[in-house]
C-alpha cells in the first residue's frame, strides 16, 4: 500500500485504502502521510477528496460553529413567546364572552 493513500479510519483506527473503512464502514479517516512524512522525491498527488469528504473534516474538527448555540435558543425563546402570546390573546378573547350571563329569551304564552 502507498502511505500516499494511506489512511486511518477514525472509529476503529483501521489502516485502508478505500473511501469508506472496510471494516466498520465509517467514511471519516485521516491520510496516513499527515503523520508519517513523505520522501523529498514525492511526484504523486494525493487522490482528490470529495465535497463530503472535506466537510465530514469540519464537522469533526469544529462540530458546532461558533454562536449557532446562542442562535438556537434565541429562535426558540421568539418562539416560545410567540405561542404564550397567542394563547393568552386566544384566552382574553374567550374569556368575555364565558363570563356575560346568558339571557334566554322570555317566554311568551
Amino acid at each position: 500500500m502507498q502511505l500516499d493513500v494511506a489512511r486511518l479510519c477514525l472509529d476503529c483506527e483501521e489502516i485502508h485504502d478505500q473511501p469508506s473503512c472496510p471494516v466498520c464502514t465509517s467514511e471519516s479517516f485521516a491520510f496516513v502521510s499527515r503523520w508519517i512524512p513523505r520522501p523529498e522525491g514525492h511526484s504523486r498527488p494525493r487522490p482528490a477528496e470529495s465535497r463530503e469528504m472535506v466537510n465530514t473534516y469540519r464537522e469533526l474538527i469544529n462540530p458546532t460553529p461558533p454562536g449557532s448555540g446562542s442562535r438556537r435558543w434565541a429562535k426558540r425563546g421568539a418562539f416560545g413567546l410567540a405561542v404564550v402570546g397567542v394563547a393568552s390573546w386566544l384566552w382574553r378573547q374567550k374569556a368575555p364572552a364565558d363570563s356575560e350571563p346568558t339571557q334566554e329569551p322570555s317566554k311568551r304564552t
